[in-house]
Formats: structure tokens, sequence, C-alpha cells
């Protein structure tokens, strides 16, 4: 925990001069500033390759510390930013909009309004969203460790200033879905960061969520985030509902900026109203995926490679570069694992050079919990590059088939000509693109808004009208499509 004394700087926005909570935050970062707080690289030296091999070893560790950010890590960093200064904005401590904030909960205001104006929150959301392994929580974490975890003011200008400011707190998703679990995880870590002893809960949630909207309002939380997502259990009767509408409520009576992390599963929760997907994405929606071997891949590897204790350095190839990409299937944290253990495998031998069997071998002992994902993943991408080629294959027949019987197509006078059908080409070519497309994409059923829209329509008393509003049904396709 880092507790820091405020220090004020100029706000960049003239709205926000004056207004501590913000002034108090880190000056913002250049992106080459903001690479080099997001990067750790370990020490490594030529000296450390000539010790001992049960010393050497030991030093592999330092591979679990390689901080490697991605063009990934720049945006959710400024979404963050964001989304704590917009939550602050309203919330000048110096202002009698937040005086009344801090003593009235929303429902419960005097009539009379503050000369300022009654407090009206600007809470946003940001959802990351990521299969396991990807390296979310480790994104999070070095983002969150960019800023302070709680400010304690004391005297601003000529204004006595006593508060201690939480910037962020983290927390996991209780797998019950129970809001009482949520809220006694959000106390614990906010008496953390503030240096309290652990709070006495209320003994009912009424009174219970009233404790938490106090004790957020008095720390000046400037974001929470929420990991494990996932957890959200569908299966119980209204829990995910209840536990979302609280965390919603969160955002629009208290104004606090939510950042949700999850794995896939958690989108399609998001996804079954407009109103809760809206909410959640409002300031930002990051897909964490595996990495594609470009040139963000070769970013990670050459710094990976370099991390190297045997006692010859083997170069980095392009064959290597591929094969290590092959066995992680891009995934970062399976990389790391099967390079470590094939150093490890491979010190202390006569040749300690690494090679393609060897990292082979290490991912069968380092990744056999993930073999069948990893298996998975890689037959799909085997299928779609098939899919790629056959589709290419197919058109290029196509064509030459064309053009050939357009050679052979001689008119001759006073002879009739019979045109033989042709299967292979398609009888309405102006809807050949977009069925191609269709027949290859990997993401058909997202591009499905509403699976159910027939059945839908074959309940309304007017079924082709629904079908028009959703643009589905078109009537003139040959004006359409020409």
């Amino acid at each position: 925990m880092k507790i820091e004394k405020a220090v004020y700087r100029p706000a960049i926005l003239p709205e926000h001069r004056g207004n501590p909570l913000i002034e108090a935050l880190p000056t913002k970062y250049t992106d080459e500033e903001l690479v080099d707080r997001l990067s750790f690289y370990p020490s490594h030296s030529f000296d450390e390759t000539q010790l001992d091999p049960f010393e050497r070893v030991e030093y592999l560790t330092r591979l679990k510390d390689l901080r490697q950010p991605l063009p990934i890590y720049l945006d959710c960093f400024r979404a963050v930013e964001m989304a704590i200064k917009e939550g602050y904005s309203v919330k000048n401590p110096l202002s009698p909009t937040t005086m009344n904030y801090l003593h009235y909960p929303i429902d419960r205001r005097p009539n009379i309004e503050p000369r300022t104006g009654y407090f009206k929150p600007k809470g946003c959301g940001i959802t990351v969203i990521g299969e396991s392994g990807v390296g979310k929580t480790c994104m999070l974490e070095q983002i969150l460790g960019c800023f302070p975890d709680t400010i304690e003011h004391s005297q601003y200008k000529k204004h006595s200033l006593p508060l201690r400011q939480v910037v962020w707190i983290k927390v996991d998703c209780p797998d019950d879905s129970s809001v009482r679990a949520l809220c006694h995880k959000i106390l614990s870590e906010l008496d953390s960061k503030l240096g309290f002893e652990p709070t006495k809960r209320a003994g009912t949630i009424p009174l219970l969520l009233d404790q938490i909207e106090a004790r957020i309002k008095s720390s000046f939380l400037g974001i929470l985030v929420i990991d494990e997502m996932q957890n959200l259990n569908l299966a119980k009767t209204g829990g995910a509902d209840r536990l979302l509408g609280f965390i919603h409520n969160l955002v629009n009576n208290l104004g606090i900026p939510i950042l949700f992390c999850a794995n896939p599963p958690f989108n399609q929760l998001l996804s079954r109203t407009l109103k809760a997907a809206r909410r959640a994405e409002s300031n930002g929606y990051f897909d964490v995926v595996l990495m594609e071997n470009d040139s963000v891949w070769s970013l990670f590897i050459e710094e990976l490679w370099e991390l190297q204790w045997t006692n010859v350095r083997t170069p980095l190839t392009g064959e290597l570069n591929d094969k290590l990409y092959e066995l992680s299937v891009g995934n970062m944290d399976l990389a790391v694992r099967i390079f470590r253990e094939a150093q490890r495998y491979i010190i202390g031998c006569v040749d300690e050079r690494i090679t393609g069997e060897l990292l082979e071998h290490a991912a069968s002992i380092a990744i056999k919990a993930s073999k069948t994902v990893t298996d998975e993943i890689r037959r799909e991408r085997s299928i779609t590059t098939l899919k790629r080629k056959l589709n290419t294959t197919l058109l290029l027949a196509r064509a030459d088939m064309a053009h050939i019987q357009q050679k052979e197509l001689v008119a001759v006078e006073g002879v009739s000509q019979s045109i033989p059908g042709d299967l292979s080409r398609p009888h309405h070519p102006e809807f050949a693109d977009a069925l191609t497309i269709l027949q290859t994409a990997d993401d058909l059923f997202e591009r499905i808004d509403n699976p159910d829209l027939v059945q839908h329509a074959a309940a309304e008393e007017k079924p082709l009208e629904l079908l028009r509003q959703e643009g589905v049904f078109c009537e003139h396709p040959l004006k359409v499509f020409a």
C-alpha cells in the first residue's frame, strides 16, 4: 500500500483547476514515459551465465518478472486515467455541492439546493475481456501501479483539507454473486488502503448498503476494479442481476467509475441488455486476445529471448520464433513458462544450446494442463487457414472456367447456340460477394443480433412489419444488391 503526501500540480483542463483531488494525481505521462512506467526488464549479465548450473537455475525465476507493455496497455491506461479524472471532476471537496453529496444519500437529500447545484454523477464503465492467461490481470496491475493507492491531503492553498483520497481499489467478484460478499470485500480493501482497523459490518443488506455508500463517499474513491467477473452465478436465480444492479447503482448514484475484468462468458451476460452493455463499456471496451505472430509478438519475444542463463547464447532465429509461437499459441504466460522450462532442462548439460526440439520437450512438461486448450486453438487456426486457401482456390478455378467458356463459345450465323449451365458459377452474382463473406466468416453467430427474431415475428399480428423494422426483410433485392 502506498500512502503519498499530496503534491499539487496545475491541471491540464481549466475546469479541473482548483480541484485538489485531480491536481494531486500524477502528472500526465507522454507515451514514451508511460512505456517506461509499464515495463520491467529483469537484470541479466554475462557473468551470471558463467556461474555453476545449480546457481544459474535459480536465476530463471526472474523470467516471471518480465513486463513488456503492448499497444493495448497504453489505450487501457488512458481510459482509466480519463475515468478517474472524470469521476473526480464533480467531487471537488471544497464545493458546497460535494458537501451536500457527502452528507445526504441521493434519495434523502434536503429540498434546499446548494448554491453550486445538486451533485450530478459522472461515473462510467470500462470492460476488459480476454481468455485466461492472456495477461489481463497483469496488465491491470501494471496500469494501476502507475497511480498511488492513497493520497493524504492536509492543506490546499489556504484551505485546511484533512482527508485521505483512495485512488483505486481492486477486488474479485464473489463466486456466489452475493451483494453482501462484494460489499465486505470493498470495505476490507478500503480499510486496508486507508490504514484503518477492520470496519464492523452492518447486519442487514439495507444497512450494509448505507455503510458501503458512506465509506466510498468519504474515501473519495477514484475507480473500483472488479476482477473475475465471469464468477457471476447465472444459475442462481436473480444473483447476477442483483449484483449488476448494485454495481450500476454505484455508477449512477455515487459517480464511481467501474472497471470490469473477465473471461469471455461475461460479455455474453452484458449483451443480454443494451442498458448493461452501454454502461459497462461507456469509457472503453478492451478485448485482450492471443497475439498474432507479427510485430507485436516480436516485440515481446525479443525481450524474452535476451534472458538466457545458459553458458552459450542461442540467437533467435525465425524457426525458433515460430516454434515458440506455435507451442504457446501466442499466450505470453505460456511462452515464458516454456522458455523457462527449456533452460531449466538444458542447464548443466554438455551442450546448452536452445533448439526447437528442446522447446517442444519443455512444452510437454510446462504446459500439460493447458495442452487440450492449446491443441484446440491450433486446430481452429488450421481450419481457418484451410478455409481461406480453399475459397481462394475455388474462386480462381471459377474464373478460369468462365474465361475458357467465353473463348470456346463462337457465334455462327443461322445456328442456334446451346449455352451449357455452369454450376460452379453464381446464378445471382449480385449476391455472390456477400454470401462468400458469410461462408468464410468465423464470427457468423456474433453477427446475428437476435437469433430468435423469426420466432418473435411469427407471434406478431404483422410479422413482416417487424422484420422490416429490424432491416432483415428486403422486398426488392435486385434493386438493393444490383
